[in-house]
């Protein structure tokens, strides 16, 4: 377990002035926002040798230039800003390449004045992608962060590893924060289960240290709630606070596949947490929408279709609760 004196991608101060401002602000503040948002391919215009994002260059097929970098950081900055009538508290990020990418972001795009903090991996996954979380100070102070790697079965690759993340909220609540996003489908769902079933083999026994406190799991599973992973989950008391939601324009998941919504995204929370909850929402604001000329209907207004490059969004739409952080 790190410590948060000393970890890499922010430094925190713990000066008085910036502890009396945290726990003054609780008093004007009754509840917290929580996002989670698959970012599709959210990679930098560099080279890493050492990973295979060679697709994502400006001299690749995709044509990966700064100007599209940047664009796409102040396109989903946007989108998360309209996810509520407030900034959220916290956000779980997938598909985000590196520390670059989040410093960019919070630093230097749309969102630089929202006074943004990270945490994120650096995984083994083959193509660089990492998952991160972030907080709004004024609401959240992380005490200790870790990652964890998940183990390989035969066939699988490297894949992202877990965050954790136990901070506290301005009412003094305690949090335990897991971002996950587990292998994909690619070769078949039930011959891709078994990497997916190492995740949760990494998540149970640390879910099963943590009962009776407040936990948070919010990522992309890449399986749907009544999978037999994601039953796991549910089996050791986690109780999915997204399972049922919806868009107020016309989404019923958060990804659309052949003309279906389904969610493979998802906000999991322990009893203790779950009942705080007073909604729980998709984000399908109609500017992160656009027709579906094959099956007809609306889809996430994604960057690219094949090699196809638009001035979009993300193939996922984001995820949104709020909670009751007062009795």
């Amino acid at each position: 377990m790190r410590n948060m004196a000393t970890f890499k991608g922010i430094t925190l101060r713990t000066n008085v002035a910036i502890f009396l401002f945290f726990h003054l602000s609780f008093a004007f503040s009754q509840s917290l926002t929580f996002v989670e948002l698959n970012c599709e391919n959210l990679f930098d215009c560099r080279d890493d040798s050492l990973k295979e994002d060679d697709e994502f260059l400006p001299d690749a097929p995709r044509h990966w230039t700064r100007s599209r970098y940047w664009r796409k950081l102040n396109n989903i900055g946007q989108e998360l800003l309209s996810c509520s009538d407030r900034l959220p508290n916290l956000v779980a990020l997938v598909e985000i390449e590196n520390d670059t990418v989040m410093h960019d972001w919070t630093r230097r795009s749309l969102l630089r004045n929202a006074g943004y903090k990270y945490l994120m991996t650096e995984s083994p996954d083959v193509r660089g992608l990492d998952v991160a979380l972030m907080w709004q100070p004024s609401s959240f102070r992380p005490i200790c962060y870790d990652s964890y790697e998940v183990p390989l079965v035969k066939d699988m690759r490297p894949t992202r590893d877990i965050l954790y993340v136990q901070g506290e909220t301005l009412g003094g609540d305690t949090l335990h924060v897991f971002v996950v996003h587990a292998p994909s489908r690619y070769g078949g769902e039930k011959e891709s289960r078994p990497f997916r079933r190492q995740v949760a083999g990494v998540l149970l026994p640390l879910l099963e240290s943590l009962r009776g406190k407040k936990v948070i799991m919010a990522g992309d599973f890449n399986d749907y709630d009544d999978s037999p992973t994601m039953r796991l989950y549910d089996e050791q008391g986690l109780v999915n606070v997204t399972a049922h939601a919806q868009g107020s324009h016309g989404a019923k998941g958060t990804y659309r596949y052949e003309g279906e919504w389904r969610s493979i995204d998802h906000v999991l929370m322990s009893p203790e947490l779950s009942t705080k909850v007073d909604t729980a929402y998709i984000n399908d604001a109609p500017f992160l929408l656009e027709d579906e000329p094959r099956y007809g209907g609306k889809r996430p207004k994604r960057t690219y279709h094949g090699f196809n490059y638009r001035p979009a969004f993300s193939d996922h739409l984001p995820l949104v609760v709020k909670l009751r952080i007062n009795p």
